[in-house]
């Protein structure tokens, strides 16, 4: 459904470096009726599926640990993130694409997995949407060791938590990645776990 109450003007590529930076100048009406042309930046990375891993019969939850630049230079003093594994479509569909990063991140060849939701994250600036998923693992389904890929400069750290200490690092601090709150919750507020 395309919104009658806005134009687009003009859209100008800032960086095509990494992702995309836009800026987009565009004219909307107000609530009064009256037209303001404003200009946003809008940065286009791609649409991506998250997913949490978690073993009814243990307690437990996997999830990573790994070096997120955008943090340390915004007061992370380590750089480092516990995070639910997660990746870009990179033109799969959201299915498709969270078997593959858990295998690669996790090292779990996962059997069913369950789409929960979709959120944007940053909606004031980002474009993308987020597939959430959960899945049930065993350590049956451990393949290989995980930790990335190297050609994309992963160097992705494993974690096998009980879901109560998981709880926990949200609680002290430890865990502070939105997505990763959100999947852990969802199991909380489900009584998956």
């Amino acid at each position: 459904m395309q919104n009658s109450n806005v134009q687009i003007e003009k859209t100008e590529i800032l960086s095509h470096n990494w992702y995309v930076l836009k800026k987009v100048t565009f004219t909307i009406r107000k609530k009064d009726g009256s037209f303001e042309q404003q200009s946003r930046e809008a940065y286009d990375r791609g649409n991506g599926a998250t997913i949490l891993l978690y073993d009814k019969n243990n307690g437990n939850v996997i999830l990573t640990r790994q070096f997120r630049l955008p943090t340390f230079i915004n007061g992370n003093d380590s750089g480092m993130m516990i995070e639910a594994c997660a990746g870009l479509l990179d033109n799969d569909n959201p299915e498709d694409c969270i078997r593959r990063e858990t295998e690669e991140e996790t090292g779990y060849k996962i059997a069913k997995v369950e789409k929960i939701f979709e959120a944007y994250m940053s909606p004031g600036s980002v474009t993308e949407i987020l597939h959430f998923f959960i899945a049930e693992y065993s350590r049956e389904m451990k393949i290989a060791d995980g930790g990335g890929l190297d050609d994309e400069g992963e160097n992705i750290e494993v974690l096998e938590l009980s879901f109560d200490e998981a709880l926990q690092m949200i609680d002290n601090g430890n865990i502070k990645d939105a997505k990763t709150i959100m999947l852990l919750q969802h199991l909380r507020l489900k009584n998956i776990l």
